[in-house]
């Protein structure tokens, strides 16, 4: 086999990886699966029509994204979607960020305007070729307000919100499910960098705060449709 066979096969077993893992994402935030079973591997490999081997791949990537858990002795089954202090994590969401927007009223405090344009230049080119709407447009969501509030130059914010995304991260997946969502998202980031770099922080901070709230308001909407969905699976496996 020569070199560019290898790298050909090496691509495909990567995409073969990627799909897996979107799919078996997808179906997770839909309520595919009931909560607290243990995920059939040789069920979902044939019903994705690949080998096992990604589909295992797969709930590693999952379980280290918090939507699987692991038992002990090896298998994956669908985390529990936790709500209880969702509203109170976005409100801390909402108040580092408005934070990063607004400091620059303080005298001698602006933001990285050359990070704020390079900014919009990536998400006008995301705009123009917008990702699959299948739950992993949440990571670069998640790049885009760490780069917005580091071009405020605080970085204790930023490291808050790092560490505020990753609990509410499983839950907030729910909020790209569709390319509506996504479409909309991208928008309203551009729309928010712009005002900054024409000068309105007032602007930015009230297209921010809609931003968020709509996101808020759709994960909570999506998120308890899933667990109405999982939990009607788990009735009717009980009544199989």
């Amino acid at each position: 086999m020569d070199v560019a066979q290898g790298r050909g096969r090496s691509a495909g077993a990567r995409t073969l990886r990627e799909r897996a893992y979107s799919e078996i994402r997808r179906l997770v935030m839909v309520g595919e699966f009931p909560t607290g079973v243990r995920l059939a591997e040789e069920q979902i490999a044939d019903q994705l029509k690949v080998s096992r081997t990604p589909v295992r791949e797969a709930f590693v990537r999952l379980h280290a994204d918090r939507l699987l858990k692991r038992f002990d002795d090896g298998g994956y089954y669908v985390a529990e979607i936790d709500l209880f202090d969702l509203r109170d994590l976005y409100e801390l969401r909402l108040t580092l960020e408005v934070q990063g927007i607004v400091r620059a009223r303080e005298p001698g405090i602006s933001h990285d305007r050359d990070a704020l344009v390079e900014l919009r230049r990536v998400w006008e080119q995301i705009a123009s070729a917008p990702p699959p709407a299948d739950g992993s447009f949440i990571e670069l969501d998640e790049s885009f307000h760490l780069a917005l509030l580091r071009a405020s130059g605080n970085i204790a914010l930023i490291e808050t919100l790092e560490s505020v995304n990753v609990r509410i991260r499983p839950v907030r997946t729910f909020d790209f499910l569709t390319e509506d969502r996504v479409v909309q998202s991208t928008q309203e980031h551009i729309a928010i960098v712009q005002a900054l770099l024409d000068g309105d922080i007032d602007l930015a901070a009230d297209r921010l705060r809609e931003h968020i709230g709509a996101s808020l308001e759709i994960v909570e909407q999506r998120a308890s449709e899933a667990i109405r969905q999982r939990a009607l699976r788990s009735r009717q496996l009980r009544g199989a």
